[in-house]
């Protein structure tokens, strides 16, 4: 097969994988030699970068990966730079941290180098206030490290799985999937719909039907599923037009496509094609083009780190020590795990302390705590 038929082949188990999540290792499997890597991941993590859940990889020694959830995540010097990088983007060990300090760190030394891995691709899926997702292939020596041709090709995949992976949250709370898929719509919280490729209706679970009832985000017209917002509106019947015509024609649109209730409160809609793949049986029962699933959105407040790193104006690297503080503990510590020199450490601690307003590492370990409420503001000067 060409490229262009690997990649409609790969899409294709990435959307099926969406509901059906045996599939994830093989489509894992399949993304990494696409993309040209050894292994890859598809993982969750807390907003500060910790307690990182790996939900689906393929490709490393699972021993690695307990360690690393266990012991290294909290020495991983590239976590900070990942986690404010733009949605999709992919992003190399390089873009956020000099390629000679991450060879001197702990985590390459003990984690990365052992495997012989030498570079990620890694691209975020979702950032919210209390979680991140992303995507990462990684590199062996033999790959090389990532170049333009790399980022190209996870270009081309990061979108398809973004949309499965936020399809997979939205299931993952019960086990409903394509094999009994209209008789266990009931059993999921959030709303969900079979859409023709003319927009109509043609099965809704329960809390679909409790939204269409209330009109507030949603509401049918002559049988036909209508956004309140006339932009979204558009977008939709668009998506499930193209739907029809199977994976390919859909492409990028309807990933996350944001509905404003009446009320004003915000949710957001994913689009899943039924007309590829082992998705098409589900599809064709009940003539429909699209899965369409609709939630509340999180509150859309900046992350911990990233609000304090826009309070006080800090660059990427005194967010780095200044997480690495709280972390992992003194000076001699945190340079080893960021494996750059003490006195570098301490300069940017100076600079931490001068734009904070504060003297020690006592207080640092305050800030943070006052950031860790979503609904917390600003919090005074420590004392």
């Amino acid at each position: 097969m060409d490229k262009s038929e690997r990649l409609s082949e790969l899409i294709g188990h990435i959307y099926d994988a969406a509901l059906d999540p045996t599939l994830w290792l093989d489509v894992l499997d399949g993304a990494a030699r696409f993309v040209g890597g050894s292994a890859s991941s598809l993982y969750f993590r807390d907003a500060d970068g910790r307690r990182p859940d790996v939900a689906y990889q393929h490709g490393l020694d699972p021993r690695y990966v307990q360690t690393y959830i266990n012991t290294y995540a909290v020495l991983d010097p590239t976590l900070t730079g990942y986690f404010f990088a733009k949605l999709e983007e992919p992003t190399a060990t390089a873009d956020v941290i000099a390629y000679a300090e991450f060879l001197q760190s702990r985590f390459y030394k003990e984690w990365a180098r052992p495997q012989g891995l030498v570079d990620t691709a890694n691209a975020m899926l979702e950032r919210s206030a209390t979680t991140a997702a992303g995507f990462v292939v990684f590199r062996h020596e033999r790959d090389g490290l990532v170049d333009d041709a790399t980022r190209g090709r996870m270009r081309l995949v990061v979108p398809h799985i973004r949309r499965a992976a936020l399809i997979d949250k939205t299931l993952h709370l019960n086990e409903a999937r394509s094999t009994v898929f209209a008789e266990t719509f009931d059993s999921i919280s959030a709303a969900m719909f079979l859409i023709d490729a003319g927009g109509r209706i043609v099965h809704a679970n329960a809390a679909g039907n409790v939204m269409l009832d209330t009109a507030d985000v949603l509401r049918a017209v002559a049988g036909r599923i209508v956004a309140n917002d006339a932009q979204a509106d558009l977008t939709l019947a668009e998506i499930f037009a193209a739907a029809a015509d199977g994976d390919s024609a859909i492409g990028t649109r309807g990933i996350a496509v944001p509905l404003r209730a009446i009320a004003g409160d915000r949710f957001v809609a994913h689009v899943l094609p039924l007309t590829s793949g082992t998705r098409r049986r589900a599809g064709t029962s009940f003539g429909a083009a699209a899965a369409l699933f609709v939630h509340k959105t999180a509150l859309e407040l900046p992350s911990r780190p990233e609000a304090i790193a826009e309070a006080y104006k800090l660059t990427p690297m005194e967010l780095r020590v200044l997480l690495a503080v709280v972390g992992v503990g003194g000076v001699p510590d945190v340079a080893e795990v960021l494996g750059i020199a003490e006195t570098t450490v301490k300069t940017h601690l100076g600079a931490l302390y001068k734009k904070i307003g504060c003297s020690r590492q006592a207080d640092l370990v305050k800030l943070i705590g006052g950031f860790s409420s979503p609904l917390a503001g600003r919090p005074t000067k420590p004392t």
